[in-house]
């Protein structure tokens, strides 16, 4: 398993261990950061080294899991180990889908750029042109040139959503945890708080994986929870998780400013469908997302107890910048838009 000791690693490597596999986990620390129990082998590997990965691999394995392939290098380093691993697992995304005019998560920025597709979206929606300059090209790349190989190599590609769970490096729940515990009681909502962009807990991303080494072949499938929720929904099951109340203000479209924008915020809904993964997989979800969440808070909550947000999660504020908590920003709205209401 390449990527073990991430955030989707970390629970695969209890489902496959737990089902019975002889697992080694490998990540560039080694073992340094297991969660694990049992009788893991952890190696130390950086996986762009050349011989690095064929070398852990040695005589062979029945799966290899990847969690951190990207683009065409990853694509072909996979591809040379036919004959070596009698299949693989990788982790791809939902970024990967473009709608009937071309629009993406890419072109979400530009005028008229917001993405609509089918709800939910198939495994068949197109896809974003294979390349190199984006997370989602790159991805692309990587699943056309592992599903070319899959006469030789059968292979699993997991589009999936928006991930969630422990160990995250960019937790979205953390937008609404940190307003809490900073004592905000007012929160603004974008495209009136209706955004629904599919999550899906590590623990069923690591099903998904479990059932996929169990049934080797060449395919396509969705990775999602059982549900949904909007971006409203969601808030309030973090309020219920934490035990406030909080006013939330509804913007009828989108962010200004930055001011209603969250990481869910989206124009129009993003929902996958989970039925082909039932069908070829009999997946089931191992949780739902309100029974997840408790467990998400507690780890936040723990990870900010001592330390600023920016310490604690920097790929978060690469990702999404320092504007995430424009607390003062918030609040000129805020006595905007009272002013209005008064009125």
């Amino acid at each position: 398993m390449l990527g073990a000791t991430g955030q989707i690693g970390r629970a695969a490597v209890r489902a496959l261990a737990g089902d019975g596999w002889d697992v080694t986990a490998a990540s560039r620390g080694g073992g340094r950061d297991r969660t694990w129990q049992g009788d893991v082998r952890t190696v130390a590997l950086d996986r762009d080294e050349d011989g690095a990965l064929a070398s852990v691999i040695g005589d062979g394995c029945d799966v290899l899991v990847d969690m951190v392939a990207f683009g065409g290098e990853h694509a072909a380093q996979l591809t040379g180990l036919a004959g070596r691993a009698g299949s693989v697992v990788v982790i791809s995304s939902a970024a990967v889908y473009e709608d009937d005019r071309g629009r993406g998560f890419d072109t979400q920025e530009e005028p008229d750029g917001a993405p609509r597709y089918p709800d939910p979206v198939p495994e068949s929606q197109r896809t974003v042109a294979p390349g190199g300059s984006t997370y989602a090209t790159r991805k692309v790349l990587l699943e056309r040139e592992l599903l070319a190989a899959g006469d030789s190599l059968p292979v699993t590609l997991l589009r999936a959503g928006a991930v969630h769970g422990e160990y995250c490096r960019t937790p979205r729940e953390l937008y609404f945890v940190k307003r809490v515990l900073d004592g905000r009681r007012r929160r603004v909502l974008a495209f009136g708080g209706r955004s629904r962009f599919h999550p899906v807990h590590v623990s069923n991303v690591a099903e998904l994986i479990r059932l996929a080494a169990l049934r080797p072949g060449t395919r396509v499938l969705n990775a999602g929870d059982p549900e949904a929720p909007t971006v409203a929904g969601i808030a309030a099951l973090i309020d219920g998780v934490l035990g406030v109340e909080t006013e939330t203000v509804l913007m009828d479209g989108p962010p200004e400013g930055g001011v209603g924008e969250t990481p869910w915020t989206l124009a129009h809904p993003v929902v996958l469908d989970m039925a082909a993964a039932k069908r070829e997989l009999g997946y089931r979800p191992v949780t739902a997302y309100a029974d997840s969440l408790p467990a998400t808070v507690e780890w936040l909550a723990s990870e900010l107890r001592d330390r600023d947000w920016r310490e604690g999660f920097p790929k978060m504020l690469r990702n999404y910048g320092p504007g995430l908590f424009d607390y003062p920003a918030e609040d000129a709205w805020l006595e905007r838009y009272d002013g209005i209401r008064v009125r």
